[in-house]
């Protein structure tokens, strides 16, 4: 059999990763990369998970290694991968990764906050696993059914706000994969801030008046209370029009293949408000 080429690419640090053969044993310490892999058919090479992941399902039965900003470095030492996956982004998430370079492992680090940037990070991740192929196809049919979506969508675009935590209310702003996605779905974030999650007084949601309102439901809003039944919420005109929605956590800030099923899921809402409230 002839031996495998080696294979590289340069991560989101301007990093190249380079490898004599494409990974055969990868551990990553953010679970979207997880699911990443599982899309392109490779979740066989996965060789642990992270404490809250739970997909694909077959990565249960594996040793969990801590959480995404505290993994437990030792024991990934232990379990020898040749390739180690972190998310960019944020000061924390690269103690471990200096940790684990400083003693021979390969970390490659990726940011996840676009669809582009998720399509790069397929491919690139495609290139170190030997589904190059594959991860191009994906990316191309992914970015189709995109186009296709946002054709859908001519004419008023709704103000959406999505709630990431209540109380003490956190909300998306215009640095999430939560508003790409909803711009692809055809509507706008109504929160203007540029960050991630955006911390917001009750007024300032009053005054913002969206014509949609996600409540997202997961570990960080794990049981919202009805907006219904929050007193200052109640005179919301998306309440008393009924265009206020529950949406999973994990599909819709989670970035990675699923999100694609967010923009489909959004884009019926929008549908519907648009037949609905704007006739």
């Amino acid at each position: 059999m002839a031996a495998q080429a080696g294979v590289s690419v340069v991560d989101d640090r301007g990093v190249e990763i380079r490898l004599n053969a494409p990974a055969s044993r990868v551990i990553a310490l953010y679970g979207a990369f997880n699911e990443i892999l599982a899309d392109l058919g490779r979740e066989d090479i996965l060789a642990a998970r992270t404490a809250a992941d739970e997909l694909p399902p077959s990565i249960v039965s594996k040793p969990s290694i801590g959480t995404h900003l505290r993994p437990n470095a030792e024991l990934i030492l232990g379990l020898g991968p040749d390739l180690v996956l972190q998310l960019g982004g944020r000061g924390e998430a690269m103690e471990p990764v200096r940790f684990l370079e400083e003693r021979g492992l390969t970390v490659a680090v990726f940011n996840l906050e676009n669809f582009e940037q998720l399509f790069s990070v397929m491919e690139r991740l495609g290139v170190l696993t030997g589904s190059a192929e594959r991860a191009r196809e994906r990316a191309a049919s992914m970015r189709g059914e995109l186009d296709r979506l946002a054709a859908a969508h001519p004419g008023p675009r709704p103000r959406v706000f999505f709630e990431a935590r209540y109380p003490n209310l956190l909300a998306a702003g215009q640095g999430s994969m939560v508003t790409e996605i909803i711009s692809r779905a055809g509507g706008d974030n109504c929160v203007e801030a540029p960050d991630k999650l955006v911390r917001l007084g009750e007024e300032e949601l009053l005054r913002l008046s969206p014509d949609i309102y996600l409540v997202q439901r997961g570990p960080m809003n794990p049981a919202p209370v009805p907006v219904a039944d929050r007193p200052l919420f109640r005179t919301l005109a998306c309440l008393g029009a009924g265009q206020v929605f529950t949406v999973d956590q994990g599909l819709f800030s989670r970035p990675g293949p699923r999100s694609l099923e967010a923009v489909r899921r959004l884009s019926t809402i929008i549908t519907n408000w648009k037949s609905e409230v704007r006739p």
